[in-house]
């Protein structure tokens, strides 16, 4: 299989492992007796992590061959790809998901834990947007936007100038996007560590059903999209 096709299967599995998740952690939250909810929810918590540094490998792995895939994100709905900041998640959308969970459980130290985060995060996509617009500009700049210009026309010396353009530009964007799968992974365990063990899985269960939803709404979308364009009008 394509490399396209190899992580599109991966995805695939890896959300279906992520609803199996959301329900581990939803039971954890639900009223029962005979056991220790604090040592449950701080058992489950790495393994959670776990899960998600499985997506980070396998995203590197796939940069590694064709960032610009990764870029498209192709496996994505047409929704949401809209929520995509550099082939991820945007840090700071997890915020209102923290406020919406666990805002009124939170301690003034809590809080304060919270916001400088925030700003610390708000800092740091700064950062890596004004990174990623320098590696946009560059397709614009000479030599690579008149090499790209007369691709299909050029001749040996000039392909050879264009490819190696192309390389410095592969290695630019496999930085910025190194950087913000760093950011991705440093805010969430920046957040679970200002959280206790109740909370953080509140805080788990809340981006899962976030990114599910989103998913099953998208991919919705996309087959009513579809059905119009094949029959001109959507019949239900």
């Amino acid at each position: 299989m394509d490399s396209e096709s190899i992580f599109t299967s991966f995805f695939d599995s890896w959300l279906t492992r992520q609803e199996a998740f959301l329900r581990q952690l939803e039971a954890l939250l639900s009223p029962a007796d005979g056991f220790d909810r604090n040592r449950e929810c701080a058992a489950i918590i790495p393994r959670v992590f776990s899960h998600y540094q499985e997506i980070y490998m396998e995203k590197a792995a796939l940069a590694g061959e064709d960032v610009f895939l990764l870029m498209s994100a192709p496996w994505l709905s047409s929704f949401e790809r809209t929520l995509v900041w550099i082939s991820g998640f945007r840090p700071s959308m997890l915020f209102p998901m923290i406020e919406a969970a666990v805002a009124e459980e939170l301690s003034d130290e809590q809080k304060r834990g919270i916001e400088g985060v925030k700003a610390e995060i708000r800092r740091k996509e700064r950062e890596i947007n004004q990174a990623m617009a320098r590696v946009q500009e560059t397709v614009a700049e000479p030599p690579l936007c008149g090499l790209v210009k007369k691709f299909g026309r050029l001749v040996d010396g000039e392909t050879t100038e264009l490819e190696a353009a192309m390389v410095e530009l592969k290695a630019a964007m496999l930085v910025v996007v190194g950087n913000a799968d760093e950011l991705r992974g440093w805010t969430a365990a920046a957040v679970v560590g200002i959280l206790n063990p109740v909370q953080g899985v509140k805080f788990f269960a809340a981006v899962a059903r976030f990114q599910l939803q989103a998913r099953k709404w998208g991919v919705e979308k996309d087959r009513q999209r579809c059905h119009v364009s094949a029959n001109g009008v959507f019949q239900p």
